[in-house]
This record gives structure tokens, C-alpha cells and sequence, in this order.
């Protein structure tokens, strides 16, 4: 029996683009009618499934996806009670915030969030199942060429709030021995789930500084970090894990962001990982959470430089 077979994955930074750029994928076909006959038993089967939200999850749940897709291809060899139709997964990246919103209006299957879910989320959210895939750490790191990790490779909660407010503007207020330039602080976007808990962690009712960089993405803090001897920012755990020397990451009250810190608690700035859906998940779903949460999930998670909820 011959087939056609499409293994169709899409990463993109907005929904309507993944709308866009993947609706042209192709029906598995049979020579005997066998898959449009299983189509026809299985009419509420739903192929595709969709995830929307953190920049900082969207990576790892396409890693995992594109292993679940080169493995099985369709879903009947995935349980052989489902049809031979083509697994379809769409990942878009575009904030924690926006998975949250995807879930409730209804335009994903799974939010994902690289924070905790708020109250006000909770109560919109119909039947909320929430998943912890593992842990983040938002680490206080600067350029390989910046002195200030080889003088002082350790900031207190306030001399951070300090950097962050613009009340240190210059890297010579940090310690008199650095040079008097200007200090480049960059940070996600003030809506992004990574900034929230910065927020909360770190600066309290104290505001950043207005000039600071907002990045659209986890991804972009990390190369304006890695392009600016004097930028430092609120990295990711598993991104500098990802870019190793690229990026120094400095203790936050004396307490070093490493994997043990992170799970006993002792380091300060951390957040969970996380997706959401409303309602009860369909049985393919399902089969691909299970994926998720498995133990080679896990690997694939702390390959990604996090720390795996199993």
C-alpha cells in the first residue's frame, strides 16, 4: 500500500502565521479506502494539536514534538485504535500571558506558561488541567568581557533593584574599581511572564528603568547580553545552560543559580514551567502529554538546560 506521508511541525512567533504557513499539509491517501473509511468511524478524531504561550517553553515542546512525530508519523501507531492520520503539532511562541488568553478564548489546545497561573486566570479557565513540566531560574548574568564577575561575582537583592531602577547608572557606582560606563540593562517585555516574576522576586513596587531594553523573547535578552560588554539582564537558566561562556551568570545573595539551588529553593528568582488546557483532555492529547511527562520528556527537558518536574 502506498502512502504519502507528511510530518508537518511549525515553531512561529504568532498564531495567525502558523494559521497560515501550515495549512497546506496533505491527507494520508490508501489505495483500498481504508484511512477515509477509519476517518468516517472516528469523525470526533482530532489530528492536530496546538500550543501557544511562553517563548521559554515553546522550544521544548517542539523539541519533544518533533521526537513524537519522527517516531510514530501518524496516530494509529501511536494506539491502533486511533486513524491513520497524520500527527500535526503547531508550537507558537508569544508570551505567557498569551497562552493564558489562547486557553480561555479558546484559539490553542494548551497554554504555556513560564510562571505560576494567576487567581484571575484560574477562574476563566473552564475545568483547568495544569501540568508542571519542571523548573526555571531567571539568573542575574553579564558579557564574558564585563570585570564585574571577576571583582564581584555576587549582588544582593538591592544592589540588583538598584541596576534594575537606574538609581546605578554606571558600573563604577557598583564598585569604584570598574569602568565609568554606562550600564545597559536589558529585560522581556513588561507583559511577559519572565519580567512578572522578576518583578515580584526582585524589584516589589520598585519600576525598572525606563530606557531599559525590553526583548521580545528569552532568546533575544540572552544575544543582547552576548553582543554588549556592559548589558546585563534576568537570563534564563536553561538558555545560559544553552550558551555556555557566553554569558556569566553572578549569585544573587550569595546563593549560585545551579540545579540543586533551584529545586531546594535557596536561590531566589526561580518559576515553574507549565501547560494548561480547559477541560479534559481527548485521547490523542492525552497520548502526547504522556510523551511530555515521560522520562525521555524529561531528558529532553534537562538537555534544554531546565530542571524536569519527574
Amino acid at each position: 500500500m502506498n502512502k504519502r506521508i507528511t510530518i508537518l511541525l511549525c515553531l512561529i512567533l504568532a498564531f495567525s502565521l502558523i494559521v497560515a504557513g501550515c495549512s497546506n499539509q496533505e491527507t494520508p491517501s490508501s489505495e483500498n479506502g481504508e484511512v477515509a473509511e477509519k476517518a468516517g468511524e472516528n469523525g470526533d478524531f482530532k489530528a492536530q494539536i496546538t500550543f501557544s504561550g511562553s517563548s521559554t517553553l515553546a522550544p521544548v515542546i517542539s523539541a519533544i514534538a518533533t521526537g513524537f512525530i519522527e517516531e510514530h508519523t501518524t496516530w494509529n501507531n501511536v494506539d491502533s485504535s486511533f486513524p491513520e492520520e497524520n500527527i500535526i503539532i503547531y508550537v507558537s511562541a508569544g508570551g505567557s500571558g498569551a497562552g493564558a488568553k489562547a486557553v480561555i478564548e479558546g484559539t490553542s489546545d494548551f497554554g504555556m506558561l513560564a510562571r505560576e497561573i494567576k487567581d484571575e486566570e484560574k477562574e476563566k479557565i473552564k475545568d483547568m488541567n495544569a501540568f508542571k513540566l519542571g523548573v526555571d531560574a531567571l539568573t542575574i548574568s553579564v558579557n564574558p568581557e564585563n570585570p564585574l564577575y571577576t571583582i564581584k561575582d555576587d549582588l544582593s537583592s538591592e544592589e540588583i533593584k538598584k541596576i534594575f531602577s537606574g538609581e546605578y547608572k554606571y558600573w563604577d557606582e557598583i564598585d569604584s574599581s570598574l569602568a565609568h560606563e554606562e550600564i545597559v540593562v536589558v529585560i522581556r517585555d513588561i507583559g511577559g511572564g519572565a519580567h512578572e516574576v522578576f518583578q515580584n522576586a526582585i524589584m516589589g513596587d520598585t519600576q525598572v528603568r525606563e530606557d531599559a531594553i525590553q526583548a521580545p523573547s528569552m532568546g533575544a535578552l540572552v544575544t543582547k547580553i552576548i553582543e554588549n560588554k556592559n548589558a546585563i539582564g534576568y537570563a534564563s537558566f536553561g538558555m545560559v545552560n544553552q550558551n555556555e561562556g557566553k554569558l556569566i551568570p553572578l549569585k544573587v545573595n550569595g546563593v549560585e543559580p545551579t540545579k540543586e539551588n533551584i529545586i531546594n529553593g535557596s536561590y531566589k528568582i526561580s518559576r515553574p514551567l507549565i501547560v494548561v488546557k480547559s477541560g479534559e483532555l481527548t485521547p490523542a492529547q492525552q497520548a502526547f502529554m504522556d510523551a511530555i511527562m515521560s522520562e525521555k520528556g524529561s531528558q529532553i527537558i534537562e538537555e534544554m538546560g531546565y530542571v524536569p518536574a519527574n
